[in-house]
């Protein structure tokens, strides 16, 4: 049961690292934790390639916070259902709704990874304060981590991945693979000539 939680709290952690990693989000995530902790978040709606939010202030209203991100590239879905072919485990997992371990690099590498860069996220907040990121945008942005922990799924969601799509991919990767492999010879197949020499015939 222990194991089972840990692989599910992994997509949040992995989230909040992942936006941790680079150097314009390192200093200003961290702000939005205590938001989250302290329940100033009082909304917050995951959807395809958005999320919207209700984040309470210092003001009488709270503010309100919308979050775009892009959508995933073709040269990215390739590498990913590669990768994904490649350990069947993980995809069993991806669809219990599960972090696997094995498959940590398929989201967290910055050059093809299922989380998106920076570049790739836009925001914007109704606040006066006129920071590139406020700390009611970092809030929203951890408490999708935050999310993910209660609900992995809602990742796919956020990225317009369809585990079914995923999954059938996958497969064909892998058997393309296997197809592959199978018709290649290797040094330990002996030849009707080799066979003759050998036996004397």
């Amino acid at each position: 049961m222990n194991e089972q939680k840990s692989l599910r709290r992994g997509g949040g952690i992995a989230w909040n690292k992942n936006l941790e990693s680079y150097a314009d989000y390192d200093n200003r995530i961290g702000r939005g934790r205590a938001y989250v902790r302290n329940g100033f978040v009082l909304d917050l709606q995951i959807d395809t390639g958005a999320v919207s939010a209700i984040v309470a202030g210092s003001g009488r209203n709270p503010y309100n916070i919308k979050v775009t991100i892009e959508e995933l590239s073709k040269t990215t879905w390739k590498k990913i259902t590669e990768m994904c072919g490649r350990s069947i485990a993980g995809i069993d997992q991806l669809v219990r709704g599960e972090f696997p371990k094995e498959l940590g690099v398929l989201f967290t590498q910055k050059d093809g990874g299922l989380f998106p860069k920076p570049k790739e996220i836009k925001f914007s907040c109704d606040c006066p304060d006129w920071a590139g990121m406020c700390k009611h945008i970092a809030a929203v942005l951890y408490g999708i981590g935050t999310r993910f922990d209660e609900d992995p799924t809602l990742f796919f969601k956020l990225r317009n991945i369809e585990i079914d799509a995923l999954i059938k991919k996958s497969v064909e990767e892998k058997m393309e693979n296997m197809l592959k492999n199978a018709e290649q010879k290797t040094r330990r197949v002996i030849k009707n000539a080799d066979i003759g020499e050998l036996f004397g015939i």
